[in-house]
């Protein structure tokens, strides 16, 4: 799965980076506080900064490519938006009583009723530094199976871009004039290479190879782009076991994607 991640990308350098429109500042308004679940989660508004604990129900950034509003014979251009991160269905009467869709499994994302239209024509992209994941371990004190933290990200310090939907969505009290929520999930796929010893689960990586197909608007993604990433492509992955500092939400720093200090070594009697 992939349920937390960090970004540290200027959205507006991120525009100029890829020759996109930047969107986000007159995309994906706040909904109404009536409309809004209640949650733990901070909603860390997006913006020009750093986030290093992005979690479910946060503004993220996401890559769209898409025709101008009421236009269908230009050429569609990349936008970088920003959307809601938790897919609300266009269906949704109240999103307190919404599940909380952050994830999409590749495998049944083109059956399931809440992904199978956003995959027809909203595909989008969800950049990132590296995602966080917990590896399971031995039972502690509480009986409860310990969990430790991972970082995971490329090697050479480049940027990840995951295959991710989206769709649009009104309160059934919005006026015409408001604007919609935009919101997206992420799609994972079976863990691939190292990364299955630390769960059996990881976000769909989306080389730049791919992107045209993906991101296209006016035609169906090949299925072969939801199969599970290259060996090759996942070995350039660095796993990292970082601090359980990441394990609540309200930390968000750099210091979260430190390498964990190694325990102490316990002596022994002779």
């Amino acid at each position: 799965m992939c349920g937390r991640y960090a970004v540290t990308t200027d959205p507006a350098l991120l525009a100029a980076e890829l020759d996109a429109i930047d969107e986000v500042m007159t995309s994906s308004p706040p909904v109404p506080e009536s409309s809004v679940e209640s949650t733990d989660t901070p909603k860390t508004p997006l913006g020009p900064g750093e986030n290093y604990n992005v979690a479910p129900t946060s503004t993220v950034m996401s890559v769209v490519r898409r025709h101008a509003h009421g236009v269908t014979d230009d050429d569609p251009a990349l936008r970088v938006r920003a959307m809601r991160w938790g897919l609300v269905p266009p269906w949704t009467k109240d999103i307190k009583k919404s599940p909380l869709l952050f994830n999409a499994r590749a495998e049944s994302v083109a059956e399931k009723a809440s992904f199978k239209q956003s995959l027809k024509s909203r595909r989008c992209l969800v950049p990132m530094d590296g995602w966080y994941e917990w590896r399971k371990g031995d039972a502690g004190a509480d009986g409860k199976p310990t969990k430790t933290p991972f970082f995971m990200s490329p090697e050479d310090g480049t940027r990840l871009f995951m295959a991710g939907l989206w769709t649009v969505w009104r309160p059934k009290d919005a006026d015409a004039q408001d604007p919609p929520l935009m919101s997206c999930t992420i799609i994972t796929t079976d863990a691939v290479g190292a990364m299955r010893d630390i769960h059996d689960r990881m976000p769909l990586i989306m080389p730049s190879q791919n992107w045209d197909a993906w991101l296209d608007p006016d035609a169906p993604a090949p299925a072969e782009l939801l199969a599970p990433p290259s060996a090759e492509l996942v070995s350039a992955i660095e796993l990292r076991e970082v601090s359980s500092l990441v394990n609540r939400v309200a930390n968000n720093g750099p210091e979260l994607l430190e390498p964990a200090s190694p325990q102490p070594q316990q002596g022994t009697l002779l």
